[in-house]
């Protein structure tokens, strides 16, 4: 009972992480919180080209494209995944982070990364949208507007730096007592972007569903930019955004779940049972089996069970027809022959002797 009391906890801990397994979502899949419907868009990832070929047939040689309308470029993207063009020296990434790419833009000779992997699917009432964060540096602009606009923008910029460092040097001789509180409201009440650290460039692509399109295929549009040109919109139309009844394919469902629960008690319940048959009560052979008595009048039951059902079914295979031996046709009756043979023929020597 002890041991019992023991192995069922374990159990129960190890029938919770299975389901806790079953219940993990895969990569960009989703689950819509208001109709319950399961969204799988990795029919459109594209996939990376293996020694220059396709993997598939239908599979795209290219990521996606989209036309910058207003913009003078185009933007690339994947969806779930890195783009599987081959970039070198984009701006504000590393070397070690370029394979994580996942949209990107061209713009003057230089490559802008907007979002890298791993993306985020969110749902916006019923919007579904897919998130990319950790691009270049915002302070790369792409801006269709003219330099002197730009310039003046920088020269806002440094005059409101301006007027903030005035504004802490006149903080700081009115009131020298709360020096150190005003140092921590500072950066929060209006610095510069270097004193909120940098912010990077992202995007957000709003999906929407398109019941015209083929499986694995996709319309992409450039919606807009930021002000700032820090966050790009664009809204992709696909089969894919649809969603579906379906249930996301799990590692072990209920059914497996309960099978491996069944195997470890099983197992635990024959050497448990055996460890004590032979040390406790010291068995030997067939007898250390847990509830060898039952196992034997179980296993008796079949075999006669067995026994009656042959001997029953072989009533009906048919006999084959045709003569039957006679009595005494057997060994004994020829030896019986020869006996009666071998008399006559003394008989017969003794009436030829007279």
């Amino acid at each position: 009972m002890r041991s019992s009391a023991l192995v069922l906890p374990w159990l129960c801990l190890l029938a919770r992480s299975f389901a806790a397994e079953s219940k993990t979502p895969l990569p960009c899949t989703i689950f819509s919180p208001t109709t319950n419907a399961y969204y799988d868009l990795n029919a459109l990832t594209v996939l990376p080209l293996k020694d220059h070929k396709k993997v598939h047939k239908d599979d795209r040689g290219e990521s996606w494209h989209a036309r910058g309308y207003g913009m003078g470029t185009n933007f690339t993207l994947n969806f779930c995944a890195p783009v599987i063009e081959t970039l070198e020296d984009v701006v504000g990434i590393k070397d070690s982070q370029l394979k994580n790419v996942s949209a990107f833009y061209e713009w003057k000779g230089k490559t802008y990364s907007i979002g890298q992997t791993p993306a985020e699917l969110v749902f916006r009432g019923r919007e579904l949208s897919l998130i990319y964060e950790n691009g270049s540096p915002c302070d790369s602009p792409l801006t269709s507007e003219p330099p002197a606009t730009h310039e003046r923008r920088k020269l806002n910029d440094h005059d409101d730096d301006e007027e903030d460092d005035n504004k802490k040097k006149g903080d700081k001789e009115k009131d020298d007592d709360d020096e150190d509180e005003d140092d921590e409201e500072k950066p929060h009440k209006g610095g510069s972007s270097r004193d909120r650290g940098v912010s990077r460039k992202s995007t957000l692509i709003s999906l929407a569903c398109d019941q015209n399109l083929a499986a694995g295929k996709a319309h992409i549009s450039f919606v807009g930019a930021s002000p700032d040109q820090c966050t790009y919109f664009f809204r992709a139309k696909s089969l894919a955004a649809c969603g579906g009844v379906k249930e996301p394919p799990t590692g072990l469902g209920s059914g497996g779940v309960f099978s491996v629960i069944l195997i470890i008690f099983l197992a635990v319940y024959l050497l448990g049972g055996i460890a004590y048959q032979r040390t406790v009560m010291h068995q030997r052979g067939w007898r250390q089996l847990p509830n060898y008595g039952v196992w034997a009048t179980i296993g008796s039951f079949l075999r006669d069970v067995f026994i009656i059902l042959t001997s029953s079914c072989s009533r009906l295979v048919p006999r084959k027809h045709g003569y039957n031996q006679l009595p005494g046709s057997g060994r004994g009756g020829r030896g019986s022959r020869a006996d009666d043979e071998n008399r006559l023929i003394d008989q017969l020597d003794e009436e030829w002797d007279d």
